[in-house]
């Protein structure tokens, strides 16, 4: 969830980094499925390319200001920017990337009636790599999450007591290294966290596989589940830890006074920005005057923001606000 900006230190996961570990997580997967490990990383590379400064929250703000405008929805953004904002060829918008790394990444998420969309709407599932990447996303980030809570201090010891998967490692590490204290007993119950989700991932997608014996990829796309999937143990747990971090790390009062931070500095440049365009870039600046004409402009805005990492976003602020910074 992404629930740290930069001024709290560099130790806390971003965007970037936690882009690295759900490819991890998904090339391992599909390594032990035998499935393309290359189009699995492709797709975990592109999956969070949407993602707007200050995390989840910051895709409410602008999902706010955008309403009437269509809306932003993350996963949408990560799709809009492979196929229609890059533009590095002179035959065609987007990236020159294949069918199946545009489909796993359309079908991301639960907003799927899109224009851009169409090309992939007659069948309810992704291929099986694109299904990887969708289930190691939630591996990556609320383990991530746990671990950063933990360091941060925004989540206790006591706390811990209520979540089951953390007390199911702990129980094993400790089983192995009675005396292990401190950080790298909180590493160790991480890693066996991780390590439990993924065994079981495969696992159970392998069975799902074997039951259902898809003889194309056709077969998995018009599947009527997902065949990459938690067996319902482990779904379980996996939907407990979930809860965990919403009661205890996403409710917290040092996230809310960083998502009040978030709404202050996303709201005023987006305001500022549509009254005074000639305060963009050159370049956002001309798309801007032509989208006008379109009565497109907000979304030209929208996409400038949403490409923005916290310390940008930041930055710009103090630039347009701030008298005394440098512009």
């Amino acid at each position: 969830m992404y629930t740290h900006i930069f001024q709290e230190g560099d130790s806390f996961r971003k965007r970037l980094t936690h882009t690295i570990e759900v490819a991890q997580i998904s090339r391992s997967v599909a390594r032990a499925l035998n499935l393309n490990e290359d189009l699995t990383e492709a797709v975990a590379l592109a999956h969070d390319l949407g993602h707007a400064p200050f995390g989840h929250k910051g895709q409410d703000i602008l999902h706010g200001l955008m309403k009437e405008h269509g809306g932003f929805e993350h996963n949408t953004q990560s799709f809009r920017i492979i196929t229609v904002i890059e533009h590095r060829y002179p035959d065609f918008p987007g990236l020159n990337l294949s069918y199946e790394v545009r489909e796993a990444v359309a079908k991301k998420g639960h907003r799927q009636v899109e224009p851009l969309k169409d090309e992939f709407g007659k069948t309810p599932n992704s291929s099986l790599e694109g299904q990887v990447v969708d289930i190691s996303d939630p591996i990556a980030y609320t383990t991530h999450d746990l671990d950063d809570g933990i360091t941060n201090g925004a989540i206790t010891a006591e706390m811990l007591e209520e979540c089951a998967l953390w007390q199911e490692g702990l129980a094993y590490v400790k089983s192995r290294y009675p005396d292990l204290r401190g950080k790298i007993l909180n590493y160790q119950v991480i890693r066996y966290i991780i390590n439990g989700q993924v065994t079981d991932l495969i696992t159970q997608t392998a069975k799902n596989m074997e039951e259902s014996k898809p003889i194309s990829i056709d077969d998995i796309r018009a599947h009527k589940a997902k065949l990459c999937s938690f067996s319902p143990a482990m779904k379980e747990k996996h939907d407990g830890l979930k809860k965990f971090l919403h009661k205890n790390m996403y409710e917290n009062f040092r996230v809310k006074r960083m998502e009040e931070k978030a709404r202050e500095v996303i709201e005023k440049l987006f305001h500022r920005f549509l009254e005074s365009p000639d305060l963009l870039p050159g370049n956002v600046g001309v798309h801007f005057i032509r989208e006008k004409e379109n009565n497109n402009e907000k979304r030209i805005v929208c996409d400038y923001i949403a490409g923005m990492t916290d310390r940008y976003a930041i930055d710009e602020y103090e630039k347009i606000f701030n008298p005394r910074s440098r512009v």
